[in-house]
């Protein structure tokens, strides 16, 4: 079964940190892009990060550069987001995502519909 499934989200307080995990099973992982989004309540759903299939290339959203980080690990099919000085304005449903669609590509995308596989989410919620 093809899938994402994220964790590592809960609650924390302004200021703290989170690793969210986001396993990959039956895709070849290693020869896709992969993003992370974010849904706050009552808003639409905006980029995060995204790293490309080598880990050659990272891109952030303006919002969170310089407090997350995004990584992979080809030999484990996962991908990390670290997040630290948390605010409460990260809070939302966290999701990853994978660009199933274009291979080997050093190159990072920050469209929803630039991803065709899509997790189930994990809920972040930064206390103030």
């Amino acid at each position: 079964q093809v899938q994402l499934v994220e964790s590592g989200g809960g609650l924390v307080q302004t200021g703290g940190s989170l690793r969210l995990s986001c396993a990959a099973s039956g895709l070849p992982f290693t020869r896709y892009g992969m993003g992370w989004f974010r849904q706050a309540p009552g808003k639409e759903r905006e980029f995060v990060a995204a790293i490309t299939w080598n880990a050659g290339r990272t891109y952030y959203a303006d919002s969170v550069k310089g407090r997350f980080t995004i990584s992979r690990d080809n030999a484990r099919n996962t991908v990390y987001l670290e997040m630290a000085s948390l605010k409460p304005e990260d809070t939302g449903v966290y999701y990853c995502a994978a660009d199933q669609r274009r291979t080997y590509v050093s190159v990072t995308y920050t469209r929803a519909n630039d991803y065709d596989l899509w997790g189930q989410g994990t809920q972040v919620t930064v206390s103030s």
